[in-house]
């Protein structure tokens, strides 16, 4: 198996070997074709996911979509954006000197 759905809520799966455009995945037992060369540990959408949707991974909320995506297609930072609240970006902490 070439992805893995981490919880049945999920709206990705993760990709455990390199894919390859051709290459075919299973995806909720329905085969699905790779458009795209997508990385170990890199996202695959489980559905057809519209800009704005929720990005779900291990059960938990981790993003939004910023572009659409179709099933198999890559997830990751082109078409998607953390939701977590700025505080919690590395960005934002303090470099001043103390």
């Amino acid at each position: 198996m070439s992805a893995i759905l981490l919880h049945p809520d999920d709206t990705i799966l993760v990709v455990t070997a390199a894919l390859a455009p051709g290459d075919t995945v299973l995806i909720d037992d329905t085969p699905s074709v790779i458009q795209t060369p997508i990385g170990v540990g890199h996202k695959i959408a489980r559905q057809p996911l519209a800009a704005g949707e929720t990005v779900i991974k291990y059960g938990a909320p981790i993003g939004s979509m910023t572009a659409s995506a179709g099933r198999a297609e890559h997830v990751h930072l082109h078409n998607m954006k953390s939701d977590y609240i700025a505080s919690h970006l590395r960005d934002t902490l303090d470099r001043s000197p103390s």
